[in-house]
């Protein structure tokens, strides 16, 4: 059994990797350095498949490293232009890893506004492209800081994606494209595979109890008989992300850059 040193910031990398696993051919959109990472790594190694782009315009055979490229060009193989990409989010060909500010217990997220819509305490960006992600994409998160802030109580402050609250759709139907995967956090991942899509703990961290999950999650979810500690990173997989952030860019995710085992 390896014993390897790690950070937080792999361990997570490679649990969000795990969002894609036996993905097959669909296109990842992958917004944040996280997120970013796990999906080249999960493409790099078991889901070759998954579709990529090099952010701008072509579709890469491989994924391009993060930061200055130094000299290194993306390997092309097709066009990804915006009439391309709104044919494959209308297909429900897409799997977007994504950052919310704030997500509830029916997984709708909110990337918006902080407070009363009318008189916001913050207000954020919008919400952006979640609703047409969300209503017939796959979508996992990544949140970087699981607390009662992140993880809310009762409803998100405004409902930016398509969720499982039966009240947000007519006749209480929630929409049968509809398809929430996992969250990883730095505490956890969890999925939704509880009764009625219920938010379940997947895994534990090295180190973290359920009662820190517990007490910093602002709603109830469920607890399988068999939960187990999130996977270390391989050698591999850490080799492997040396070559997809040659410059260490992971180290900055969280403050001090801590170990992944505790």
């Amino acid at each position: 059994m390896e014993n390897l040193d790690f950070s937080l910031a792999e361990l997570c990398i490679v649990a969000g990797a795990e969002c894609f696993r036996d993905e097959g051919e669909t296109m990842v959109t992958a917004i944040g350095l996280v997120p970013r990472l796990a999906s080249s790594l999960a493409k790099a190694s078991f889901s070759p498949g998954i579709l990529m782009t090099d952010g701008e315009y072509y579709l890469v055979s491989e994924p391009v490293p993060v930061g200055k490229r130094n000299g290194y060009s993306p390997k092309i193989e097709g066009i990804m232009n915006y009439e391309r990409v709104f044919d494959i989010v209308n297909r429900g060909q897409r799997h977007c890893l994504i950052t919310p500010v704030q997500v509830d217990q029916f997984g709708q997220m909110n990337i918006s506004v902080i407070g009363d819509y009318a008189s916001p305490k913050a207000s954020l960006l919008g919400v952006r492209g979640y609703p047409g992600n969300s209503i017939n994409n796959r979508n996992s998160m990544f949140i970087p800081n699981h607390s009662r802030r992140s993880f809310v109580e009762g409803e998100v402050d405004m409902v930016c994606s398509a969720g499982y609250n039966p009240d947000r759709y007519p006749d209480k139907k929630i929409g049968k494209f509809v398809n929430l995967v996992r969250i990883v956090t730095n505490l956890c991942v969890m999925d939704f595979s509880g009764k009625n899509h219920a938010v379940r703990l997947l895994s534990l961290h090295p180190g973290v109890t359920f009662e820190e999950v517990r007490d910093n999650t602002g709603f109830e979810y469920e607890i399988p008989v068999d939960i187990t500690v999130t996977p270390s990173p391989t050698a591999e997989q850490l080799k492997l992300l040396a070559t997809l952030d040659p410059h260490n860019l992971r180290a900055t995710v969280f403050k001090d850059n801590p170990r992944g085992r505790r």
